[in-house]
C-alpha cells in the first residue's frame, strides 16, 4: 500500500495527514474529521511509509504487511482491533506466519488492524505499482537486448557470407595453410613443434660456397 504522507500520533486513536513543516511544529489534518492542528515537538508522530514489522528474515514494510491483509480479506476489512488478544496474534500469525513473536506486540498488532480498517473505511487504501516512467525505462530496455538480437535467418546468412571468404594462405600460396610459428612463455619452447623438429621461426644457416 501507499501510505506516503499519513501519519500515526501517539495517543490519538486515528491517522492523519501531512499538510506541511513548521519551525517547531508539522501541520497534520486528522483523516476522519478534517481538522487541522499543529503537531509540536514534543508530540511523537511516525510516518506510517516509515514503519516495518520484525519478522525472522528481513523486516517488512508496513505497506507490504497491508498489502497482505488486503490479499487476505479480498480487499474487504480485517477483524476488529478490539478482539481479545489470543485471536489477533492468531490472525496475524495467519497472514505474516514469520513476524517476529518475541518483538513484536499485540499493541502493534492492534495498530495495524486499527490504521488498515481506518484507511479502508475512508477508501485510501491505494496498491503500489509502477509508475509509467519505470515501464518507460523497460520498454527501451527490452527494446534495446531486441535490436541487438539477430534472428536464425541473419546467423545463416552471416555463416555462408564467410564460408565465401578465402581460406588464410591460399592467397599466398600456402595451400591453405597458415604458417606455422612457436611461441615462448617465460623463455620456455611453445609445444606447437613436435619433439625433433626445428621450429619454423629457427633461420637456416646459408650454404657455403664452395
Amino acid at each position: 500500500m501507499n501510505l506516503k504522507d499519513i501519519l500515526a500520533i501517539s495517543g490519538e486513536g486515528t491517522l492523519f495527514k501531512f499538510i506541511a513543516q513548521g519551525k517547531n511544529a508539522v501541520i497534520v489534518e486528522n483523516l476522519e474529521t478534517g481538522r487541522r492542528f499543529s503537531a509540536g515537538a514534543q508530540a511523537r508522530v511516525s510516518a506510517l511509509d516509515e514503519i516495518s514489522i520484525f519478522t525472522q528474515g528481513e523486516d517488512m514494510p508496513l505497506g507490504k504487511v497491508m498489502d497482505l491483509l488486503w490479499e487476505k480479506e479480498n480487499g474487504g476489512e480485517v477483524i476488529s482491533h478490539k478482539l481479545p488478544d489470543t485471536e489477533l496474534k492468531e490472525y496475524f500469525a495467519g497472514v505474516l506466519p514469520d513476524y517476529e513473536r518475541e518483538k513484536v506486540y499485540t499493541s502493534d498488532i492492534k495498530k495495524v488492524l486499527h490504521w488498515y480498517n481506518i484507511l479502508h473505511r475512508l477508501g485510501m487504501l491505494v496498491r503500489e505499482e509502477e509508475s509509467p516512467a519505470d515501464d518507460a525505462e523497460t520498454d527501451a530496455a527490452d527494446e534495446e537486448q531486441k535490436a541487438g538480437e539477430k534472428s536464425p535467418e541473419d546467423k545463416k546468412s552471416d555463416r555462408e557470407k564467410g564460408d565465401d571468404k578465402e581460406e588464410p594462405g591460399k592467397a599466398n600460396g600456402k595451400g591453405g595453410a597458415a604458417e606455422k610459428k612457436s611461441a615462448t612463455v617465460s623463455g620456455e619452447p611453445s609445444d606447437d613443434s613436435a619433439p625433433g623438429e626445428p621450429s619454423d621461426d629457427i633461420t637456416p644457416e646459408p650454404e657455403k660456397e664452395s
